[in-house]
């Protein structure tokens, strides 16, 4: 998923990480050279819906858009980190 607007330099990552770790997702979360935030996120269905529907409550006035892109688990990742 990549998410565009205002997202970096706001704790977008530190946030997204919370929830993240809140929920038991696994996966990073990455800022983008272009300015996008880049999120690789994994979780059962629920979980993951609750997830992106609690990142969008809480970062909603800095998203202008968002692609999303789904595709099935890889079960690399454990646990969620900010890359850089």
């Amino acid at each position: 998923m990549l998410y565009l607007g205002r997202v970096q330099g706001v704790g977008f990552r530190f946030t997204v990480e919370a929830i993240a770790q809140e929920l038991g997702v696994e996966g990073y979360v990455k800022n983008l050279r272009d300015g996008r935030v880049e999120l690789v996120a994994e979780a059962d269905e629920k979980t993951l819906h609750q997830f992106l529907k609690r990142t969008d409550d809480r970062m909603r006035y800095y998203i202008s858009n968002k692609e999303i892109e789904y595709s099935k688990a890889t079960g690399e990742f454990r646990g969620f980190e900010i890359r850089f």
